[in-house]
């Protein structure tokens, strides 16, 4: 499902055009029978239909554009574009003055040639695992679509988009899993880079030590593409690493702790299918991962650095945020500069601890989330809305924590709950983790 490459063959070689592209796009985003109202938060379709045009236009003229020049893709709601105040899935920020440019990450898909169809919807401020949204409503994942299950956040609509083939791929964050928990709960590809290897200029911050921006896409040849383009480069894949010899460290312990029956069949299965492939698999329990729900009783880091950039607006627009939203933003108050200084201390002692025991992989495997999405309507009591945030977050938030790129990639069957298997390599090896990736897909992803 090398997706963007071969449309961009096919729009190259003319039996495409992006104009049909976006067309798709957008009749799918408005059909009233889907999740597009609810996906989307804005949508530039005069825009896109006009870009589409030109492009077309200087294909046919045989002039050199970009190679993926006229793809549509979306941008999660927390990214600037020019001449639009930004609003990160909130009212709080309406008052604020429109972004004078577009964001790095933004400038880099037009100059790569990508059409943006638009803004999709996540949750406020990017603060919670769940993506649902009080203010505009929350993207229902493609499962059991009658139920109404939640499609993961904070990237919610983003995911939504791409798997009902919306867009083309689509661009998130992630501080705590929000590329990766909604791929797994739609059935798709979520990359989270190390922190600092895209730009985060242009982006609302929820945590300025955790935040990542990454894609989500319908394959790891997809994510590759965008990793590189997000990063400044021409849109290159990776070679897919062969499987045979590989040595994946299987995470126990903190990490399976409340994994339900449907993802621990998923995974099982797939554990099974990369033993058989020709991986080495060795179990590892690393017990400081246990303390870090000790270490985070206070909000940890992301409450602290959320509520030093909130703290303003609690003042200002109070009434305007969503009260449980708020009620997280608030909580970092409660810390002190001496309990932010212990985290860091603590963050460090657990990276260093964590690279001497699994410093012999080459990547690190556990599920994505232990639980398979969550009807919407259960989560509108709060204390089960906090615990299974939570829980949704558990294992995701370890990359973030440690800074290692990760990347959650489908593993169940066919017509069964959503299941994401979670690749996690060291700290700045981001392309070597999408080269194992690719070589691991094909095994890890049941057709």
């Amino acid at each position: 499902m090398h997706v963007l490459l071969d449309l961009s063959r096919k729009l190259a070689d003319g039996a495409l055009t992006s104009r049909a592209l976006v067309e798709q796009s957008l009749d799918r985003i408005s059909n009233p029978d889907g999740e597009g109202a609810r996906a989307f938060l804005s949508v530039y379709d005069e825009r896109a239909r006009d870009e589409a045009g030109r492009v077309d236009e200087a294909r046919a003229k045989g002039w050199a554009i970009p190679r993926f020049s006229g793809i549509p893709i979306s941008i999660k709601d927390l990214f600037d574009v020019a001449g639009e105040v930004t609003r990160a899935g909130s009212h709080v920020l309406d008052e604020q003055p429109p972004a004078a440019s577009d964001a790095p990450a933004v400038e880099n898909l037009r100059r790569a040639g990508f059409i943006i169809l638009g803004k999709t919807n996540m949750t406020e401020f990017a603060y919670s695992g769940l993506g649902m949204n009080a203010h505009f409503g929350t993207p229902r994942s493609p499962y059991e679509r009658n139920v109404g299950r939640i499609a993961g956040g904070s990237t919610s609509g983003g995911a939504v988009s791409v798997a009902d083939g919306m867009a083309a791929a689509t661009i998130g964050t992630d501080t705590g899993g929000s590329c990766r928990i909604p791929a797994a709960f739609c059935g798709i590809t979520g990359f989270k880079p190390t922190s600092e290897r895209v730009s985060r200029a242009g982006a609302v911050p929820l945590s300025k030590s955790l935040d990542a921006i990454g894609p989500l896409a319908n394959s790891v040849s997809c994510c590759a593409v965008l990793d590189s383009i997000l990063t400044g480069g021409g849109g290159q894949d990776e070679e897919p690493f062969p499987a045979a010899g590989l040595r994946l460290g299987v995470l126990e312990g903190y990490v399976m702790e409340h994994v339900d029956a449907d993802v621990a069949a998923s995974y099982q299965a797939a554990l099974t299918r990369l033993s058989k492939a020709g991986a080495s698999l060795t179990d590892v329990a690393i017990g400081e991962l246990a303390e870090l729900p000790e270490i985070n009783a206070k909000g940890g880091i992301v409450g602290a650095e959320a509520y030093a950039w909130h703290r303003h607006f609690l003042n200002s627009r109070r009434d305007h945020y969503d009260p449980w939203v708020r009620a997280r933003c608030e909580a970092g108050e409660a810390q002190s500069a001496a309990d932010y200084i212990d985290l860091l201390d603590h963050r460090t002692r657990i990276i260093d601890a964590v690279r001497g025991q699994t410093g012999m992989f080459d990547a690190l495997v556990l599920p994505t989330v232990q639980i398979i999405p969550p009807a919407i309507e259960a989560l509108g009591d709060a204390d089960f809305s906090n615990a299974t945030n939570l829980l949704c977050l558990r294992n995701t938030a370890l990359g973030n924590f440690l800074d290692r790129a990760a990347i959650s990639i489908p593993c169940h069957a066919p017509g069964s709950p959503p299941v994401g298997l979670m690749l996690m390599g060291d700290s700045g090896h981001d392309r070597h983790l999408l080269s194992i990736a690719r070589g691991l897909e094909d095994v890890v992803r049941v057709r």
